[in-house]
């Protein structure tokens, strides 16, 4: 199956239970995602998945449905790890447009949140636990939260909680849920530690898979710049200009996402910045800002690559290019969303020809190379490789490679 499903493909014939099938209608859900549409089926029988699809495409609906409809009928509860504490609130905010009306109540546990507050939702008996792997680990070690009736396990953006370190937590809080549950994990690629994971603690997952990993959103134009480091904030100021809808725009690191933001000020652009050096008031109050019109331009490190689930953003622009050649295509997934076309613009110094080459083995094409007629144009430079004849020192030579030295 491709990623484009017939506009005839309904929610119908899905296994869905006929109170949620009024619900979606309500909720204008009409024709179900690709993964949605192979996910859900497998999920409402019970059985475990590793379903794999890019950022964008439908995945926190794809479990919720199923979720739902088996604890609308057992007494379990469901386990919803993510990386991040904006996913968690946004898988929140998703289950809330569902679960109240079949009285199942949710509980958000996340760092940045007073732990007392959390304790007395936690008193409640919440069906759904949405945390982090560190938050949740906290209340593991205070003795406060049980995981022993969890029924549903999902894990969500799986190879990113890996990337940030999480494995140590996530090995010890599956020690603590029952052997007898149902496992979702989903994830956009498919490391071998979560290959390792699947074997370890699933029953038989079956892989449902919609587009090959590391692949970009199908609706999204990408457009690459080559521009000395300087020359950035003249290029910025200029698209800034040419595209006048909501854009979020990556820096590399928190000190650069700071001073971007006073940047655009000084430019006039209402702008604002989320980030982990950000409390968590400041990052939602960033977020419900952009996601309304507040701020036009959100400033944001890679913590929120996956974090920001927000459809109309027109443009997403790498400033910076992600460190990890993946989060690339996590990055551009928050353009191109719910089926709306997107254009991420990324800037690349004469230098970074080796990480442009990196992102394109991972999206298997060629980033097209655009030149603006104000801003001095580049092109990428071979790296200057050192060879060492005896008695005659360095000589320097043109080519591939990285900085070595070598007997002739």
């Amino acid at each position: 199956m491709t990623n484009k499903l017939k506009t005839n493909i309904s929610f119908d014939g899905l296994g869905i239970a006929p109170k949620i099938l009024g619900m979606l209608d309500r909720l204008k859900f009409v024709h179900p995602t690709p993964i949605q549409y192979k996910a859900i089926p497998i999920a409402i029988e019970g059985t475990d998945i590793i379903g794999v699809a890019q950022t964008g495409t439908g995945k926190t609906l794809a479990f919720a449905i199923p979720v739902i409809q088996c604890l609308a009928r057992n007494q379990g509860r469901c386990l919803v790890i993510v990386p991040t504490r904006e996913l968690a609130i946004q898988v929140n905010e998703t289950f809330q447009k569902m679960a109240p009306m079949f009285g199942i109540n949710t509980v958000v546990i996340i760092g940045g949140v007073p732990m007392h507050s959390q304790l007395k939702t936690l008193k409640k008996k919440p069906r759904v636990i949405i945390a982090t792997p560190g938050r949740l680990v906290d209340h593991m070690n205070q003795k406060t939260m049980r995981l022993d009736d969890v029924e549903i396990l999902i894990l969500d953006e799986a190879d990113r909680m890996l990337d940030m370190g999480f494995k140590p937590d996530i090995e010890r809080i599956l020690k603590f849920i029952p052997k007898k549950r149902q496992t979702m994990l989903f994830s956009a690629t498919i490391p071998g530690e979560i290959v390792s994971i699947g074997a370890a603690h699933m029953k038989l997952p079956v892989h449902v898979e919609v587009a090959p990993s590391g692949t970009a959103a199908e609706r999204i134009i990408q457009e690459l710049f080559i521009v000395k480091k300087d020359a950035k904030k003249q290029l910025l100021a200029k698209l800034l200009d040419q595209y006048r809808g909501p854009v979020l725009l990556f820096s590399r690191t928190k000190r650069g996402a700071a001073k971007i933001k006073r940047l655009l000020k000084d430019m006039g652009h209402n702008a604002a910045e989320i980030h982990s050096d950000r409390t968590l008031a400041q990052r939602r109050e960033a977020l419900e800002g952009f996601k309304k019109g507040k701020y036009r331009i959100l400033v944001a490190t890679d913590i929120a690559a996956r974090g920001i689930d927000v459809v109309g953003i027109e443009t997403v622009i790498n400033y910076d290019l992600p460190d990890d050649a993946e989060n690339y295509v996590h990055r551009i997934g928050r353009t191109g969303r719910a089926g709306h076309e997107g254009r991420a613009i990324s800037f690349a110094t004469p230098e970074q020809g080796k990480d442009i080459r990196n992102i394109e083995n991972i999206i298997k094409t060629a980033l097209p190379i655009l030149e603006h007629p104000e801003v001095p144009h580049e092109e990428f430079r071979t790296q200057t490789v050192y060879r060492t004849r005896p008695r005659r020192g360095l000589v320097k030579a043109r080519g591939k490679g990285n900085l070595r030295r070598k007997r002739w």
